[in-house]
């Protein structure tokens, strides 16, 4: 029933257009009254008609005459009909005894008065056939002035139709008789809203608009649920026209994202029946939730510029590369669809706007496949600061440093989690940006970690093997997780620099917190030299002393090991002699040793706070350095604590005299009101 409407709708819209573009001869749809109980006593309930009373002579009125009669055939083709209306000298009555009646047009409905026009605003025909139903339309068509008003109707509107709003400079236009025309035609099925204000119209849009020239924009109120929730606003980019207002909302109408899962090239939309192209996400069974939520993003950009599909490879024996995964059909007739590889949804959109893109695709690719890889190496200059950009426009072409990295499928992930007591593994797209960037990274950690026994680095592409990475839930890229002897992971989640990738891998390696036997083994623990993994690892140890009266603050500590394990250094002492231990530094148990610099310097820290949330929250405080050098890694931990910075800006590595000053500086009453810092330049 929708759809049989539609069409209905398309079909009236068309043949108005075809009416209204149709030569006009003489005043066919004129008629004439010989007086004004004539015409009175003929009206029929409910029919409109223009009615003007003149004197059969009247040599001032002649103008207005010839576009009223202009008019006539246009007004009936939406059932109004014009009425020219003879005034006998001897009739004093109410529209031939005034003189003023002489000058106006009377709309009515039967033979109730709908609306006065003085005769100087119907000065042509659009000027008419706007003003003529602009008057009938009242409810279909609402005029504001500001945007509350605009926005109280779309608030009424959210979850149940859609809304036009029209700008346009005066009425009685061409583009207002376009409005009205539409209104007439969809005014049961949106709600349309105009208005002359410029003001307003600027207000709706983040450019400035011209307001010299009319707009038209549809507001998608029915899939605002939430009252909360705006209206998306999707403007018609070509002049206001009936046409383009038809073609504007019927492609509003489509469907935002069409699923199909036949060859291409047999599939029609209607925006390739209104000459627009056609985009083509490529999907497939294991990923179809992300590439579904890719093509709403991208019909949303194109929303009036082209259509978009997704398409099911699961479906459909495509004869093209695996790797791409963007389509492109055009309206031309003869034209091959264009199979692309493109990395981002700003490419897609690019691909639409800039026709010649396409073009500029192909031969970039055959460009790129002709290169000779060592062309790249003789510029640094442009290499940029940012590593996503870095990785990609280094080793687009050049092949990474991969042996170390074990190569997972389908067929030997399980059994190769087994192998190692940690295997780390790597889940990442082939094709998007930051995984590249991730992957040099990596490489990088794999030969820092070679010969680390009990840690095997690997690697999956989830381009090749989607649904080992949908059975793993991993739902984004890249995705680190470290998987202990086979069986629970653990996901990174801190920065993709080589070192702290490392760092991450190598704490993984011992429990968090790591429980120690005895007071040798205690000590040793402070000062760097157990457990032997982690030896020539230089990171602050945190060791928890507790008796055994304790027991709460002890339970504390180990879910917090568990939530910063492969963060954080932590051991654990929980022995009869515990209180010996923490007495030797100046505390009672429960407390913190932290000790910095190979255990040089061991500060005690009494713990007051036993709960999970607290503890972690102190031991992130007091991991914290000093007088910090602030970096990418460290800065957002620093930002947390809401203090101001004192930052000491240096062209290259800080003095002894400078580190010195700045942490008595930091040492000081005032380590509680700031944070000092140092940053190098």
């Amino acid at each position: 029933m929708p759809a049989q409407k539609d069409r209905w709708v398309s079909a009236l819209v068309f043949l108005l257009f075809c009416a209204s573009s149709m030569p006009r001869s003489g005043s066919v749809g004129l008629q004439q009254e010989p007086s004004p109980q004539h015409y009175f006593s003929g009206l029929e309930a409910g029919k409109a008609s223009l009615a003007f009373f003149t004197p059969s002579v009247s040599p001032g009125a002649q103008p207005f005459l010839e576009q009223v009669e202009s008019s006539a055939e246009a007004l009936q083709d939406y059932g109004i009909s014009v009425v020219k209306v003879n005034c006998p000298k001897e009739d004093i009555s109410r529209y031939c005894g005034r003189e003023n009646a002489l000058r106006k047009a009377f709309l009515f409905r039967g033979n109730r008065l709908i609306r006065e026009f003085p005769t100087d605003a119907l000065f042509d025909v659009n000027s008419i056939v706007a003003n003529v139903l602009f008057a009938l339309l009242f409810n279909e068509v609402k005029y504001v002035e500001t945007l509350a008003d605009l926005e109280n109707i779309e608030n009424v509107l959210k979850g149940k139709s859609n809304l036009v709003f029209a700008y346009v400079p005066a009425t009685g236009t061409a583009e207002h008789r376009a409005v009205m025309e539409a209104a007439f035609v969809y005014g049961t099925i949106h709600q349309f809203v105009l208005t002359t204000e410029a003001a307003l119209l600027k207000a709706t849009s983040r450019d400035d608009p011209d307001v010299s020239s009319a707009w038209l924009l549809f507001c998608h109120c029915q899939q605002a649920t939430d009252p909360a929730q705006p209206c998306r606003r999707t403007a018609l980019g070509e002049p206001l026209t009936l046409l383009n207002i038809h073609r504007h909302l019927k492609l509003m109408g489509a469907p935002l994202v069409t699923e199909v899962a036949e060859d291409p090239e047999k599939v029609s939309t209607v925006h390739l029946q209104l000459g627009l192209p056609l985009v083509f996400i490529l999907s497939q069974k294991e990923t179809y939730e992300a590439d579904r939520r890719t093509a709403e993003f991208v019909a949303w950009q194109l929303l009036g510029k082209a259509g978009v599909a997704l398409l099911s490879r699961d479906f459909v024996d495509l004869n093209v590369l695996h790797r791409s995964n963007v389509a492109l059909k055009t309206p031309d007739e003869g034209m091959p669809i264009q199979y692309l590889v493109l990395e981002d949804t700003d490419e897609v959109v690019t691909l639409v706007e800039d026709k010649n893109k396409v073009k500029q695709i192909q031969e970039d690719e055959q460009q790129e496949e002709e290169e000779d890889e060592d062309e790249k190496e003789n510029s640094n200059q442009d290499i940029q600061d940012d590593q996503v950009v870095e990785a990609v426009s280094r080793d687009k072409k050049r092949e990474l440093p991969l042996e170390q990295v074990l190569v997972l499928t389908e067929e030997n992930f399980h059994s190769s989690l087994s192998e190692a007591a940690r295997t780390v593994v790597l889940f990442y797209a082939s094709w998007e940006a930051v995984s590249l960037a991730v992957l040099r990274s990596y490489s990088e950690v794999a030969a820092h970690l070679k010969g680390t026994p009990g840690v095997l680095l690997s690697r999956v592409n989830c381009w090749d093997w989607p649904g080992l990475c949908s059975q793993e839930n991993v739902t984004q890229f890249p995705t680190i997780r470290i998987y202990k002897e086979g069986q629970h992971s653990v996901m990174y989640e801190g920065m993709w620099g080589t070192e702290e990738l490392s760092s991450f891998i190598l704490l993984s390696q011992v429990p968090c917190p790591l429980k120690l036997a005895t007071m040798d083994e205690a000590e040793g623990y402070l000062r760097g030299e157990f457990p032997s993994e982690l030896s020539s690892h230089h990171h602050t140890s945190l060791l928890g002393v507790f008796s055994t009266a304790t027991s709460e603050a002890r339970e504390a500590f180990e879910e917090a090991g568990n939530i910063l394990s492969g963060h954080v250094k932590m051991g654990m002492y929980f022995e009869d002699d515990a209180m010996a231990l923490s007495q030797k530094y100046s505390v009672s148990p429960p407390a913190l040793l932290l000790a910095r610099s190979g255990g040089r310097s061991v500060e005690g820290i009494a713990l007051s706070k036993h709960s999970v949330q607290d503890m972690v929250q102190v031991i992130r405080y007091e991991l914290l350095d000093i007088f910090p050098e602030i970096s990418v890694p460290n800065l957002p931990q620093y930002l947390q604590l809401g203090k101001p910075f004192l930052i000491l800006f240096s062209a290259g590595d800080i003095s002894q005299t400078e580190s010195k000053e700045m942490l008595k500086l930091a040492k000081g009453g005032a380590q509680q009101a700031f944070v000092a810092c140092w940053l190098n330049l």
